[in-house]
């Protein structure tokens, strides 16, 4: 007789001296797929008739390139066993690729669309490389035909730039951690203005540490311009979508951030040219202006102004002289009135006409009643010409 443990452990033995059962590959569809805190993965793989329980410990899915989902159909390789407690026979999985479609492609995808949805890939978010940069400083491996080929191209287009090498391993799995502490370092060094990352051609596999998501994020967090050349003009990786350019080869990288020497000079010329066009005619400019500000300074001058207030004194001098001349005139037409009322009123000429004054002689009150006078005065007889004292006898 067994007991239930017993029973258990006898069915485990049987399960894991079964060779076939040890190494067995199975075909089928994830669901109630968990990632459990403690690292472990827990899953069913099912098919249209059946499924089976099955873990995948952290110790070996920590190698996934890809993160398992609900519904993806997968291929397991891994070892039948017994979870005594429970009773129950499941899968330990050791190895997971997804079905029909390369784990590294789902792993890219995967990541692509996270960081999209995340606005890492987001066109506003990109930096625009300098005209003319200084220093340049270049993340790839020291030995391989990439640093050659760029160091050629800015030899040959722009000698005068500095450029600095942050030497690393473009693959494998040390590649992804020395590329992002490459960015970082570069960053931190300071005075780089623009930065090159990138590789020669290669499959899929060995490009794979420019589809890290570290890389990706160091990229996206660079506040250093990064131009991403990884591999050839066909090749696509996450880093050119999250780098603020992306170049079809290194050497193509290598001409988008340097100027070449023979554009750069005409460029200048034409600019001189264009320069020099529009300083004749600003100075032009200034000339006309200058020449109307001394139009102005003659009219608002101490000068001009003192000249046309002694032209308006003149003017005012004329019209008050013009002013006295009539009043003269009318003066003495009105004086020649007065005069010939004068004469007209003066007794001298009615003496004229034969009349004569009579008046006394004390105080030449004038006589005009016969009762002014009495026997004895003395009177004046004032005639046209001449006086005679007479006295009055009758």
């Amino acid at each position: 007789m067994f007991t239930v443990g017993e029973l258990n452990q006898y069915i485990k033995e049987i399960l894991e001296n079964n060779i076939t059962l040890q190494h067995v590959w199975l075909k089928g569809e994830l669901s109630n797929f968990k990632h459990h805190s403690s690292g472990h993965m827990y899953f069913t793989l099912k098919d249209e008739s059946s499924c089976l329980k099955g873990i995948m410990f952290r110790g070996k899915n920590i190698c996934l390139r890809f993160k398992p989902e609900n519904g993806m159909k997968v291929i397991v390789y891994g070892s039948i066993g017994v979870y005594e407690k429970s009773g129950q026979y499941q899968l330990y999985a050791e190895e997971m690729i997804p079905d029909g479609v390369g784990a590294l492609h789902v792993a890219f995808e995967q990541l692509k669309g996270k960081l999209e949805r995340e606005g890492l890939f987001d066109a506003d978010q990109k930096k625009g490389l300098p005209t003319f940069p200084r220093r340049i400083g270049i993340i790839t491996s020291p030995t391989g035909a990439a640093i050659h080929d760029m160091l050629t191209v800015i030899e040959r287009r722009y000698c005068g730039v500095e450029v600095i090498l942050y030497p690393v391993r473009v693959q494998g799995r040390e590649a992804p951690g020395e590329i992002a502490q490459g960015i970082d370092e570069m960053n931190r060094l300071g005075g780089i203005d623009v930065l090159i990352m990138g590789r020669g051609g290669g499959s899929l596999e060995e490009l794979w540490a420019f589809n890290e998501e570290i890389v990706a994020r160091k990229i996206f967090a660079s506040k250093i311009p990064v131009v991403s050349a990884v591999g050839h003009e066909t090749d696509y990786t996450i880093a050119d979508f999250v780098a603020d350019m992306r170049a079809p080869t290194p050497s193509a990288a290598a001409e988008v951030v340097v100027p070449e020497k023979a554009q750069m000079l005409q460029y200048l010329s034409s600019y001189r040219e264009s320069l020099t066009s529009k300083m004749k005619l600003r100075l032009l400019m200034m000339i006309n202006e200058v020449e109307q500000y001394k139009e102005r300074l003659k009219k608002l001058g101490p000068a001009q102004k003192i000249e046309q207030q002694a032209a308006d004194l003149e003017e005012l001098l004329d019209k008050m002289n013009q002013q006295i001349l009539v009043h003269i005139e009318k003066d003495k037409c009105h004086l020649k009135h007065l005069k010939e009322k004068m004469e007209i009123l003066n007794p001298r000429s009615i003496l004229m006409r034969g009349y004569s004054i009579c008046c006394r002689e004390d105080n030449g009150e004038i006589i005009m009643d016969q009762k002014q006078v009495k026997q004895g005065d003395i009177l004046e007889i004032i005639f046209h010409q001449g006086n005679k004292m007479v006295r009055v006898e009758d």
